[in-house]
């Protein structure tokens, strides 16, 4: 049987694949050494570390990263807000989206192709960084949680997913809520909604992601150090608290690892949702 296996593949098919494994092996490298590099630096003496670089004896290494960062009471604030944000994020974000993108699935919608158009212009065309701000300013929301969760609320490529996921759904349920007697948003909520938990666990993922990971938009909008998100709040409270460089630097270590943990805790629980509703909100039929 490994016989015929091998015989399928002639010497350039061979050397083809021999090759794009090798890619993808430097890229797999290139992306789990620092990871392991962050890991260890964080549980390291930074001593040891910044005149030795990474040790694998015990008694190199130390726990009192973690336990400063612990024991910090503005990483634990910028953590809930983190999550928080995140969690309202994303429910915003999917519902706008989810939203949007139904009467965008219907070929029957009048004006389907202008607003397409309209959307697909954001992509590539924004405001810029000055206009953004004064508009936000005007809308009193600086230094708001609503500059966080509300500008950023909506995104297209997440809508066009999420349509192309409503085409790939049978028409004949529309037909069969219509004779139940059912109007378009009775549809939506109870027979749309169920139908669709794949593309709203992706679209979930990503937003919380997104905007776990974001920092930029809190640096702006942001200034009472009580509403700063970890990404924001924990690089000024390290600098402020360490008392030489190479303390900061364990410090950033253990803190980037804490602030990872919940991403790699939530990605089991969605793994099956992710790829099943990528591929079919990616291939219609």
């Amino acid at each position: 049987m490994e016989t015929v296996s091998k015989m399928k593949y002639s010497r350039t098919d061979r050397l083809v694949l021999g090759i794009g494994y090798a890619i993808l092996g430097l890229f797999v490298l290139s992306i789990v050494v620092p990871l392991v590099y962050v890991v260890l630096a964080s549980f390291m003496d930074p001593t040891v570390l910044n005149n030795q670089g990474l040790s694998f004896h015990i008694k190199d290494w130390t726990l009192d990263a973690y336990r400063r960062v612990l024991e910090n009471g503005m990483i634990w604030r910028g953590f809930l807000n983190s999550f928080l944000y995140s969690l309202a994020f994303a429910a915003i974000s999917v519902f706008v989206t989810l939203l949007a993108a139904y009467p965008m699935s219907k070929k029957e919608f009048v004006g389907r192709k202008f607003f397409n158009v309209i959307f697909l212009i954001t992509m590539f065309f924004g405001g810029g960084m000055i206009p953004t701000f004064i508009l936000i300013n005007q809308l009193h929301m600086v230094n708001t949680v609503w500059a966080i969760l509300i500008p950023g609320a909506f995104n297209v490529w997440n809508m066009i997913l999420a349509r192309t996921y409503y085409q790939s759904i049978p028409k004949e349920l529309r037909e069969a809520s219509a004779i139940d007697g059912a109007n378009e948003i009775q549809h939506f909520f109870q027979i749309m909604m169920p139908v669709c938990k794949p593309i709203i666990a992706v679209l979930a993922l990503w937003s919380f992601v997104g905007m776990w990971n974001s920092y930029f938009d809190a640096m702006i909008y942001l200034n009472d150090a009580n509403l700063q998100p970890l990404q924001t709040g924990m690089i000024a409270d390290i600098q402020s608290t360490a008392e030489m460089a190479k303390v900061a630097e364990q410090l950033k270590y253990a803190t980037i690892v804490v602030s990872s943990l919940p991403l790699l805790i939530m990605y089991p629980f969605f793994q099956k949702y992710f790829d099943k509703g990528v591929m079919v909100g990616s291939v219609k039929g």
